[in-house]
């Protein structure tokens, strides 16, 4: 996941202001809108891991929180 204007290879957090590298990645989906296959990523600094968690497990949507350098390297 690169965000617009970012360098290839650079992993930041997904938090909005956020420019430290991100170390988790945090799965998710809203079951109202999209099908039990389709995956929406955002990338976490250890800062902001629980913040961006707690946000939508807050709107009950499905989490799945891991260390992103182990689902990186694979």
């Amino acid at each position: 996941m690169i965000g617009i204007g970012a360098e290839p290879g650079a992993h930041e957090c997904s938090r909005a202001g956020c420019r430290l590298t991100a170390t988790w990645r945090i799965g998710w989906r809203n079951p109202r809108i999209h099908a039990a296959d389709r995956e929406k990523v955002w990338l976490a600094c250890d800062e902001h891991v629980d913040y961006l968690r707690d946000f939508l497990e807050a709107r009950s949507f499905p989490v799945a929180v891991a260390s992103f350098a182990e689902r990186h390297d694979q």
